[in-house]
This record gives structure tokens, sequence and C-alpha cells, in this order.
């Protein structure tokens, strides 16, 4: 990103907000991910390149070829193995650091914010790396291996586990979307970073914080739904436009 005048003044701006603030919550879409090279699995080539991710990631799907199911969520981890979280990641985990009240909402199941550092973070799609019970829901950590010939069942129930993301079809664990919501209509600045702001019910929350007052501020390459409701909105990457930002909150921080 070119450094102008423009993306100087929004910088400010966004940093004077933040610094007035005392609860901040922010949305995270795909964008974020991308800077950080997650694949999307849509489109893909070869072996999985033939089903669509609504043909794999469902109950559907599960019950009648869980073998298959897991083979590809460990082609997908296996591909995510070497990401890392991107300069946007850790400047939202800096940015709890400093602000009395923060919180990070993703839509993404990639655990990028937790590997960055963010502490309170709601997923609201799940996270990849963690396994359920198909049956009870009880988790079952991150470090439990699947061998899809031998898929591992639950210590409490005997159900098969699965991944601790949410399928099509299913609902959204309605303690972590409600949880999305109060933060949100307490915030008194919401980010919206790195979505497309069009898949609800994520994309319901910057409107919902909007309609308490907060102010909007929305941060991607790209415009959307929100763009022309937004008190501020940047067509930058994350990763390029926060670090800045976090720098600023900081200067001013120091001089208080």
């Amino acid at each position: 990103m070119a450094h102008t005048s423009y993306y100087s003044c929004m910088e400010n701006q966004i940093a004077e907000l933040l610094q007035n603030s005392r609860r901040c919550a922010v949305l995270t879409g795909a964008g974020i991910s991308a800077e950080s090279g997650v694949p999307t699995f849509r489109g893909e080539e070869g072996l999985w390149g033939k089903f669509r991710p609504e043909e794999l990631a469902s109950m559907d799907a599960f019950m009648a070829n869980p073998k298959m199911v897991w083979e590809w969520y460990n082609w997908r981890r296996q591909l995510m193995g070497d990401v890392k979280p991107n300069p946007g990641h850790h400047a939202l985990a800096d940015l709890e650091q400093i602000m009395p009240s923060f919180w990070v909402i993703t839509q993404n199941v990639d655990g990028l914010h937790k590997m960055a550092g963010s502490g309170n973070i709601l997923e609201l799609h799940g996270n990849i790396h963690r396994n359920k019970c198909v049956k009870c829901n009880q988790l079952c950590g991150e470090d439990v291996d699947i061998d899809p010939d031998n898929i591992p069942t639950c210590t409490h129930c005997g159900g098969q586990l699965r991944p601790d993301v949410v399928w099509f079809g299913e609902m959204l664990d309605p303690v972590v979307i409600n949880r999305a919501f109060a933060e949100s209509e307490q915030a008194d600045v919401f980010l919206s970073v790195g979505t497309s702001a069009v898949v609800h019910p994520a994309a319901s929350l910057p409107m919902a914080a909007r309609s308490e007052g907060a102010k909007l501020v929305e941060i991607n390459p790209e415009p959307t739904p929100l763009t022309d409701l937004a008190d501020i909105s940047v067509r930058a990457k994350s990763g390029e436009f926060l670090p800045r930002v976090v720098e600023i909150v900081r200067e001013h921080a120091g001089r208080g």
C-alpha cells in the first residue's frame, strides 16, 4: 500500500476513535486470513477439486462417509500447517493489550487470532484444529490425530469425533453468537476487517453495533454493503494498514 496523505489521515482518525474508546469489538473474515495465504478450498484442483465444500462439510456427508470427510479435513489441516498470523492479526492482538475491553469476533476457523496472541476471541464458525463428538458435542482437544480408517470415539458417549466447525445446515453455537451480539451492542467502536459483510448472522453484527451508537470502521480492499454506512471506510489490507494505527495509538498513550 502506497503511504499517502489519504491513508495517513485515515490512520489518525481511526487511532483517535480507538484512543477514546472504552469497548471495542472487531469482526474479521476471510480477507485477513487470505493475507496469510490461507486457501479458500473452493475451486481447488487435484484430488478434491471435483467436490464442492457443501458436499463434504455437512452432517449428511459425515454420516454417509466419515472416512472421506476426515481425509478431506486432514488434507486441509496439512495445507494450513505452515500458515502463520500476519501483521493484521498481530495488530489486533496488540490492541487487546492496549484497550480496556477488546473482543475479536471471527468467521474464520484457522485459529490464527489465537496464534497471534489474542485472548478475547469468539469463533463463530468453530476451529478446524479442534475436534468434538458428533453426538454430545463434547470438545476433545486440539492434539488428537485422526486416522480416517479408525476414527477415535468420545470418552463420554462413544460417538465418533468430528471437526469442531459449523457445517452447512447447522446453526451457530447460541452461546457464541449471543455473546458476539452482546459485545457488539456494548461497543463504542466496531471494526469490520477483511469481511465481505454478506454472510449472516455475522453480517448483522456491525449494524447491531451501529444501532446502539458505535462508530463503525471498515477496513477492506474492496467495497462492501457496509461501505456507505460506515463512519470511516478504508480500501486497504489489514496487514498493511492496522500496524500503523496501533503505532499511533501507542505513541499517543505514551504521551499521556
